[in-house]
């Protein structure tokens, strides 16, 4: 087999790995992944497809490893998972319905959008890290999610099953107002919610015929191995460093599709 073959599936790989590192330390990691298979000829509604199936394995590994968090709010979870997982259905089904043409004019909105969502991201996480330390010790949880947080989730999940980057902070920003409890919690629950939209989408997006699975494969061994070396090292880099480039990235990456 002969390099100009393989190379392609290679970056694909590589580009899936940075992803996974990158997801694991400071998030934003399909601003990686997306925009390199676009480059190496990827249809753009087939790449977000292909991205979200092969980015998968990576969202459900960093639920598993926060499972404990999510005991205190047993009795809210299946709701919000029903929730999640409508969401992520119902942007899944509006992406598979969207034209190529009408996605890539869309591209540079979404990518900035994950652009401004990542750039805040401490400072929503400073801001409900203060909220909740001012609202004092959380209180025993209710039976069930209020309507209105019910409503955030679903219109976040149809976003990430729609597009995804910026996902998990949409989500956090959301749980933070809605729910008082610590911000570890908050963000397992986070996690188990943007599991539950990606996995759906994936599954619905397996009947789509637009995934590339040659490509997809490639790139899940690389994101696996990706997010399991960011969780080793997360505590030796600096998040605002990868964050940086990534919103430099993104940036050049919505000025390439605008163009």
């Amino acid at each position: 087999m002969s390099l100009a073959l393989v190379l392609p599936y290679l970056l694909a790989a590589a580009a899936a790995f940075g992803a996974g590192l990158v997801n694991a330390v400071a998030g934003g990691g399909t601003l990686i992944s997306f925009p390199t298979l676009v480059a190496l000829g990827v249809p753009a509604v087939s790449a977000n497809i292909t991205n979200t199936v092969a980015l998968c394995p990576g969202y459900v590994g960093g639920s598993f490893a926060q499972r404990r968090e999510l005991r205190e709010h047993g009795r809210k979870l299946p709701a919000l998972f029903a929730s999640a997982a409508a969401g992520g259905l119902a942007g899944a089904l509006l992406l598979v319905l969207t034209s190529e043409a009408l996605f890539r004019a869309l591209v540079p909105f979404l990518i900035l959008l994950a652009c401004a969502l990542l750039a805040l991201q401490e400072r929503i996480k400073r801001r409900l890290g203060a909220s909740l330390e001012a609202a004092g010790p959380a209180t025993e949880p209710e039976r069930r999610p209020a309507p209105g947080l019910l409503a955030a989730v679903f219109l976040a999940a149809s976003y990430g099953g729609y597009f995804g980057a910026g996902l998990g902070i949409m989500l956090l920003a959301v749980l933070g107002i809605a729910l008082s409890d610590t911000l570890n919690r908050l963000n397992a629950i986070k996690q188990a919610l943007s599991a539950v939209v990606n996995i759906v989408a994936a599954l619905f997006f397996l009947f789509s015929a637009k995934v590339v699975w040659g490509m997809a494969a490639a790139m899940a061994v690389g994101s696996l191995l990706g997010g399991n070396l960011g969780g080793r090292i997360a505590s030796r880099l600096d998040p605002r460093v990868l964050r940086a480039i990534v919103l430099v990235l993104g940036v050049a990456v919505a000025a390439r599709f605008w163009l």
